[in-house]
């Protein structure tokens, strides 16, 4: 399906060489101010281009509001978005009409629907997340101005190069405190000081030797995203089905190229004594309840707890290259695809706002459903519950 979440429900449109691309968003809370200078911050950290580590491609990817708003004030009803693509060059995948290219999508898609774009990737392409970035950066708004929510995303690995902190959560008897305090305090300024987008100067110096190093072969690499969730409200998650990380899994496993989620404390977890692993809670100076390390990632149960909500996404190499590649025409004839094309060395940098918008799209669908419970419960009579759990009578009594 092209639609995603329930009650904020996006869905995206367009292929990689069509005339354009975009999103209609649905449940846009009413009264919130939106312009297009809102949104295009994101698409333009999205976008082809941006540097010497991505495609050539040239796209402004200039988003363009068509409904849903009037004089910069959102109306409550569908959002329209869209973005033109410019610089369209489908006479570069003519090999295609010939070759399924390995790895890439051309067979899939031909065999599930009996046709498939004859340019690019069709809707298997990274053009498609466009209208995610898009729509992800309306539900950032809204979480930002009415929970103070803020969702941090950066490069931690590319190949085998990888942060220090990805070594180190490879101890299973604890996890360092400049852990914890990193994900506190890292924000997308100091993501987007390096064209790696990793936040480790020396990290991202590695990783652009191995990046260009790749490039100039003619070949392609992968890496992971860390993002970290700060200020979510409790309580959201829907059990059993919905919890919040299957749902996060949901969301980032649908991005192109990825191939594996970790949340938390992860595979590492698994080597952990439980005594260990548990996340003890305590009282914080704010007066609410926390917990003294946070293994659990900020969700309990599949529900946020408060805590820091943070995971890390697997993406693979590209696999469009244009190194020539060994392998079998549709018609059975083993041949050599030469491919053309423009594609990015590694996807990683580019996949940042990708995995920051899928993320406050899970978590802006969520709040919603949690606030429609809040608000169906507060019309009920009052009732003491806690004390009716613990089979005491009210304070009141």
């Amino acid at each position: 399906m092209s639609s995603f979440g329930k009650l904020f429900r996006v869905t995206t449109y367009g292929e990689s060489h069509c005339k354009g691309v975009g999103a209609i968003v649905d449940g846009v809370p009413p009264g919130m101010q939106l312009t297009e200078d809102h949104i295009q911050p994101q698409l333009s950290r999205r976008r082809p281009g941006q540097s010497k580590l991505t495609t050539p491609r040239n796209e402004k990817d200039k988003v363009t509001i068509m409904s849903g708003t009037e004089y910069g004030i959102t109306l409550g009803t569908p959002i329209g978005l869209q973005v033109p693509n410019l610089d369209q060059r489908p006479h570069d995948y003519s090999e295609t009409d010939v070759y399924p290219r390995p790895s890439h999508a051309d067979y899939t898609y031909l065999e599930k629907y009996g046709v498939k774009a004859s340019s690019g990737g069709g809707r298997a392409s990274a053009r498609e997340t466009i209208g995610r970035v898009a729509a992800g950066a309306i539900a950032e708004k809204y979480l930002k101005e009415a929970y103070g929510v803020e969702i941090v995303a950066f490069v931690s690995s590319v190949g085998k190069v990888a942060m220090p902190f990805i070594h180190e959560l490879e101890d299973t008897e604890s996890v360092k405190p400049e852990f914890y305090d990193f994900l506190n305090t890292i924000s997308r300024e100091a993501v987007d000081e390096d064209i790696t987008r990793c936040p480790d100067a020396t990290t991202a110096e590695a990783m652009k030797e191995v990046i260009t190093k790749k490039s100039e072969e003619k070949d392609s690499i992968g890496g992971t995203v860390t993002c970290v969730i700060r200020n979510c409200p409790i309580g959201l998650g829907e059990p059993c089905f919905d919890k919040l990380e299957a749902l996060l899994a949901h969301a980032m496993l649908s991005i192109p190229a990825t191939k594996g989620f970790e949340f938390g404390s992860g595979f590492n977890g698994t080597r952990m004594a439980g005594h260990v692993h548990n996340d003890p809670f305590i009282r914080l100076e704010s007066g609410r309840f926390g917990t003294k390390t946070n293994y659990s990632g900020g969700v309990q149960g599949g529900i946020s707890n408060g805590e820091n909500i943070y995971f890390r996404v697997a993406f693979k190499p590209p696999a469009t290259i244009s190194k020539d590649q060994q392998t079998t025409s549709y018609d059975g004839v083993f041949g050599t695809l030469a491919a053309r094309g423009r594609h990015d060395p590694c996807v990683v940098p580019r996949a940042v706002p990708i995995v920051e918008a899928m993320a406050s799209l899970v978590i802006m669908d969520l709040a919603l459903q949690q606030e429609s419970r809040k608000a169906a419960f507060a019309r009920l009579p009052s009732v003491d519950i806690h004390h009716s759990l613990l089979g005491k009578p009210p304070a009141s009594q």
